[in-house]
């Protein structure tokens, strides 16, 4: 499980944009999406950089988390 801390997130639109921009890469991942605290947690076989660049592409400041 990889958790990242995203800036810019604040609806459900946000949760099924980056939801559907890491499954389009791995189809298998699984996203959680913590509105509130502003983290990402993906469990997935993506590294770390191609799952920050998704989220860069999406428009969401993101970086490594605990």
């Amino acid at each position: 499980m990889q958790v990242f801390n995203v800036q810019g997130m604040s609806c459900q639109h946000c949760v099924a944009a980056i939801t559907r921009a890491v499954q389009a890469l791995d189809s298998a991942a699984q996203v959680q999406v913590d509105l509130p605290g502003g983290r990402v947690s993906i469990e997935s076989v993506l590294p770390e950089t191609e799952l920050l660049r998704v989220l860069a592409d999406e428009g969401y400041a993101a970086q490594r988390g605990s």
